[in-house]
């Protein structure tokens, strides 16, 4: 299937946005105000080429913070040149992000606007006050909004551009429908689950993906857990193509696999997954049913 990602026009539209600060930055009026404005052009181009890679860092943590410290330092040290960037924080409020990120960038516009506001007419300033102030719970309101079809997308997406990696959600909708295609095609169906270490699991989600078939789903359970729906003729088969997929895979810490029919829920083999015992080893135990 081809990808959903529409990265090409949001890389080109980070990358013109970089290109403001750095073309801005030469004619500053001081060292700190050139050096925010270099960070702020760095987080941008950086952030165009990192647009496809977003799974390989926690969202949500300070990269996502760092344009909100950047607008309030630029701000702050130079209000008389950068006036009009305070209404760029309408903007930050409606990213997807956490409640506490929310509150931080109301207090970050709420100090952005009592620095500036010092050298305004008092009817200036409470006239920008209340802009600023309707801007914000706009929005608010359109992130609010928009925060249901982020969760719907969330689920309907790969967790990864071009990677064949589906959310845990994803499994327990595939798993009713998979069982039925074995009965229909008289096939053999197991489920797979791999406990791996954090380390190595966008790796080893990388290299389950690139060694099943292209109809096989792989998916993704925690930071630590991978499972895959594999279909074969028959169980002698899955157990040799299990046994290969095992050897190119490398080191993992736990494995079950439970043919499609005898799977009762998806919590249940993650359960009998943690109840493995481990072996000095990589454990292996394999329920054939």
């Amino acid at each position: 299937m081809q990808s959903k990602y529409k990265v090409g026009l949001l890389r080109l539209n980070l990358l013109l946005a970089a290109l403001l600060p750095a073309l801005m930055a030469p004619a500053s009026a001081n060292l700190t105000e050139a050096l925010l404005l270099w960070m702020a052009a760095g987080w941008l181009a950086v952030s165009a080429v990192l647009v496809e890679f977003s799974h390989r860092r926690p969202p949500l943590v300070p990269w996502q913070l760092l344009p909100s410290l950047l607008l309030t330092a630029l701000l702050l040290t130079a209000p008389e040149r950068f006036p009009i960037w305070l209404w760029a924080w309408a903007a930050l409020v409606m990213l997807p992000q956490p409640a506490w990120m929310s509150v931080l960038n109301l207090l970050l516009a709420a100090l952005s606007w009592g620095w500036l506001a010092h050298a305004m007419p008092p009817e200036q300033a409470a006239f920008s006050g209340a802009v600023l102030a309707a801007l914000l719970l706009l929005g608010l309101s359109r992130s609010r909004d928009l925060a249901p079809l982020r969760g719907i997308a969330r689920r309907r997406a790969h967790l990864a551009p071009g990677l064949r990696l589906w959310p845990r959600a994803q499994l327990g909708r595939d798993l009713p429908r998979e069982r039925a295609r074995i009965r229909r095609d008289g096939v053999h169906g197991e489920l797979v689950l791999l406990r791996t270490g954090r380390r190595r699991f966008w790796h080893q989600a990388q290299r389950l993906c690139t060694l099943t078939r292209s109809f096989e789903h792989c998916y993704r359970l925690d930071g630590r857990t991978l499972a895959a729906l594999l279909l074969s003729p028959d169980a002698e088969q899955a157990e040799r193509r299990r046994a290969e997929l095992l050897a190119a895979l490398g080191p993992i810490q736990r494995l079950r696999a439970t043919p499609l029919s005898r799977v009762v829920s998806l919590a249940d083999e993650c359960r009998a997954l943690e109840r493995q015992t481990e072996a000095t080893g990589p454990t292996r135990e394999v329920d054939h049913g």
